[in-house]
Formats: structure tokens, sequence, C-alpha cells
């Protein structure tokens, strides 16, 4: 089958938190003032991508995984996933500090929500001078002692705070305590789950005036409660080289700051490949097609393409694959 590079239309989300970059930065279709997702490549049930490109503009992702399954996704995927898509791909714009908040295990995830966990990482793109986020406790804390912190409103006082600027990169494994601060617009890739565990929201009050949902009794077997220092990704940034990131159960992520065109070849890759564009314009193509994508776009290319060639005078992109 020729499935070229695929393109989707954005699913934007409103959210308290959120801002107008999306649009003014990416030229999202958007007309809130407060849009704070712009999900690219989503199978989340009720938010499925729908192809914005070629001869299947109009057909929702699932329907041509459901119709080309190793075509598109890999054997080797297929094999582990079935035909669900494994990785959701979102922008954020921080306007505001998001929630503070955790996502639970694979095993706890299944068994409260049939859901996969949530493993994700995040590439600062932009960031206000003295933007931060927040990344695990500083110091290790015991379950009792983070449940007074809750009763006595002095959780931010056992948190970590990381300020950051673009390039920046940070692994959030399952359980890490975290929240993106004010005035950060990232990139973020994660396992398809929608689960978190709200613990802490600045006692802020949504637009019908009542405070959001915490989930305090959900969140105190979810989390780890040991300061680790293993969540900032050091990574090489070699030009016109595939430099990897992140290697981890589920994604594979790499970084290529490029200016000029290259081909990669990846006949040896069972799976499909997503380049988001972090930085400049590039065109990626394979045999049966090629699609132009700019800063703050995705591009989804299937697992039958022999290579891939990306055509080029200064772009960044992640690479991400399983």
């Amino acid at each position: 089958m020729n499935l070229y590079p695929l393109k989707f239309n954005p699913i934007l989300k409103e959210r308290l938190w959120g801002g107008t970059k999306l649009k003014t930065l990416f030229g999202k279709p958007s007309t809130s003032e407060i849009t704070g997702e712009s999900w690219e490549l989503s199978t989340v049930t009720g938010d499925i991508s729908v192809i914005s490109n070629g001869d299947f503009a109009g057909t929702s992702l699932q329907e041509l995984i459901d119709t080309y399954p190793t075509q598109l996704l890999g054997k080797s995927v297929v094999e582990r996933f079935g035909t669900d898509f494994p990785i959701l791909i979102k922008f954020i714009d921080a306007k505001q500090d998001l929630s503070i908040q955790l996502h639970p295990n694979d095993a706890l995830a299944k068994e409260r929500h049939n859901s996969f966990g949530k493993t994700e990482m995040w590439y600062i793109m932009d960031a206000d001078p003295g933007a931060e986020l927040i990344v695990g406790f500083n110091k290790d804390v015991s379950k009792q002692e983070y449940e007074n912190s809750l009763e006595n409103d002095t959780l931010l006082d056992l948190l970590n705070y990381e300020k950051v600027r673009e390039g920046d990169t940070f692994f959030i494994n399952t359980g890490k305590i975290h929240a993106i601060g004010a005035g950060v617009l990232l990139a973020e890739i994660q396992q398809t789950s929608d689960v978190t565990y709200r613990v802490f929201d600045f006692n802020r009050k949504d637009k019908e005036g009542n405070l959001r949902e915490l989930h305090t009794e959900l969140a105190f077997d979810a989390i780890d409660y040991e300061k680790k220092d293993d969540f900032k990704v050091s990574y090489p940034k070699e030009r016109n080289a595939v430099n990897a990131m992140v290697d981890c159960p589920y994604f594979k992520t790499n970084f290529l700051d490029l200016d000029k065109d290259i081909v990669l070849d990846i006949k040896h890759r069972d799976t499909f490949t997503i380049f988001m564009c972090v930085a400049g314009t590039a065109a990626i193509g394979n045999t049966f097609g090629e699609v132009t994508i700019q800063k703050g776009e995705t591009t989804l290319l299937p697992a039958n393409s022999d290579q891939i060639e990306i055509r080029t005078k200064g772009t960044k992109l992640l690479e991400v694959t399983i």
C-alpha cells in the first residue's frame, strides 16, 4: 500500500492555564484565549486524529491503522499493542502554572482505569525569562510527611524547581510529581493515556467558579517519594546527525539539527516514525510522497517506508519511534 507521510488536523484543548502561543507562534486554528494543548497524534477515545493531506484526507488515524496495521505501525508494534496506537503527541502552552500532578504506572493504570500508564518526555521550545518546571521532590519524603504537607498547605516547600530554556529536555517517569510552569511552551511525547492524578491546583476555580477535582487518595500509592535526579536529559547536538535523546520501553526519541538535506535508511526499522518540528521548516518524504512541516507541526511516516528524505535549509526535529 502506498502510505505517504501523513499530517493531521490538530485537536485543540482549552485549559484553565492555557494561552495564545499555539495560535500566534504555530498558526493553530484557535479562537480561544486559553488554548493549552494541541493534540497532534492521538487515538484516545473521543479525540482521534483525522488525516489532513493526500488521498486519505478525512480518514481517521484509527481507521487507517485498522485497515493497514502492519504497513502503518510495523509488525513488532502490532504484536505488542495490537491496533492501539501507543503514542500521544502534543504541543503545550502554559500561560499559567499547571496543576501539580503525577501519573500511575502501567499496573496501577490497568487495574484502576483499564488504561496504559503515562510515561512522558518534554522538549522545551520556548520559555519566558525565569520560567520553570516542578520535577520531583527536593528531598526524600515519607508518605506521612507528604500527607501532612497537603493538610498544612505546604506541599510547595517539598518540591524541586528547575529553571528552563529552549532545548532543555526532561523525562518524566510514572510516579514522579511534576508540573509545567507559567511561560513554558513545549513538545510532549507520551504513552497513549489520559490518566492524570491532580494533587494540588493552587486553589484555582474553573469558569463556573468550582475548584477542580483533586485525586488525593488515588495518588498516595502511585507517588515515588524518593528524591531522584533522573529527569534532566543530556543529549548530543551534533549538526546534520541523528542524536539519541531518550530510549525507554515506550518510545525512542532522537534530535536532528539540520542545515542541509539528508537521507535516513530505515529498512531495519519495524516501526512507524514521527517527526515533530521544533524549529524551522523541512520537507519530509518517502517513496510515496512528501510533506512540508514547520515549527509546531507533526508528520507520521508508515513502517513500510524504506528510507526517509529530509530536505531543509534549517530545521530542528524530534524523531520518535517505538
